[in-house]
């Protein structure tokens, strides 16, 4: 079968080509650059690569209608006319799945937890959230008006070596990594009871995966793609202060005195959107439709990504 990934060389892509390439997939990879992924595989150097750009090609729909592809992953589509782009250039065709990356962004604030995968009452914080939940809603229509063979998956916050991931704070300054890398004390926004959800990319591609193997069950369908775990900012920083092997030195102050300590209006909004959303996710739907088992933890996670931070050299011990 021909598979088609979107966005292939990003956080999710990295893993989920290996896997296609290696179950027997006949893969294309497209991509804007020919940039390298974030972790090097065998399957790489034999993947067809294939550079497209969305936003800049006025032909690129129809260039993926060209490839024939049995199976689209979309993991770069952030505009719910996108979406409508991909239904209308395919709902005739002999597209047999079609895979769309949305976003836990797309949920609000938690009214009760776990948050379900399938509400269709969510009110997303900010315009990516809504596009993504308009996306989602507009697909899970047009498969029970049509039959489009639609398939949305909400990652969390994905994370692992060779990118930034979110932090303590809930945003993505490097200062707090320091400051707990050279045992200093650090302060967190009103209780730290706020809850963050890291999640491998390898992790999440396998979701991927496994709803192109279980097509039948994941037709129509919505599945969240998480660790087994979730951690709060305090747990977040405790953690790290262990991994330095220091001892903890955490202060807690109220959101705007903690904004002014943090000193940037755009990390200060960036962890707003974080812990406001803050909620638990269940990934046991996903477990039971589509056999996912995650390989790795929240900490584990955190720990590979901490580990490439001193690897290259953007964290100091």
């Amino acid at each position: 079968m021909k598979a088609v990934v979107i966005g292939a060389a990003g956080h999710i892509g990295t893993y989920l080509i290996p896997m296609l390439v290696n179950a027997g997939y006949d893969t294309a990879a497209i991509t804007r650059t020919m940039s390298g992924p974030y972790e090097d595989a065998p399957a790489w150097h034999k993947v067809k690569r294939v550079l497209l750009d969305r936003n800049n090609e006025t032909e690129f729909i129809d260039k993926i209608r060209g490839m024939k592809p049995d199976i689209i992953v979309d993991l770069v589509n952030f505009n719910i006319e996108e979406t409508k782009k991909i239904v209308g250039a395919f709902k005739d065709t002999e597209l047999s799945h079609y895979l769309y990356c949305s976003s836990c962004w797309a949920h609000g604030m938690a009214e009760s937890i776990p948050f379900d995968p399938d509400d269709i009452g969510k009110a997303p914080l900010d315009d990516y959230g809504k596009d993504k939940f308009e996306s989602e809603m507009y697909l899970k229509e047009q498969y029970r008006r049509n039959g489009f063979p639609a398939t949305v998956i909400m990652p969390g916050q994905i994370s692992g070596p060779g990118w930034t991931i979110i932090n303590p704070w809930g945003n993505t300054s490097m200062r707090v990594f320091q400051d707990i890398a050279d045992g200093k004390e650090i302060a967190l926004p009103n209780f730290g009871q706020e809850i963050l959800h890291h999640v491998h990319g390898y992790d999440v591609a396998q979701v991927f995966f496994q709803a192109i193997t279980h097509r039948n069950q994941a037709l129509g369908e919505s599945f969240d793609a998480e660790a087994e775990d979730h951690i709060t900012l305090y747990g977040f920083a405790m953690h790290l202060y262990r991994y330095f092997g220091h001892e903890p030195k955490i202060k807690f102050l109220p959101w705007n005195e903690w904004c002014e300590y943090e000193g940037s209006a755009e990390e200060c909004a960036h962890t707003y959107y974080h812990i406001a959303r803050s909620g638990v996710f269940s990934i046991e739907k996903t477990k039971r439709l589509l056999g996912y088992r995650p390989k790795y933890t929240c900490k584990e996670t955190i720990d590979l990504a901490v580990k490439s931070y001193i690897e290259r050299g953007l964290l100091t011990v």
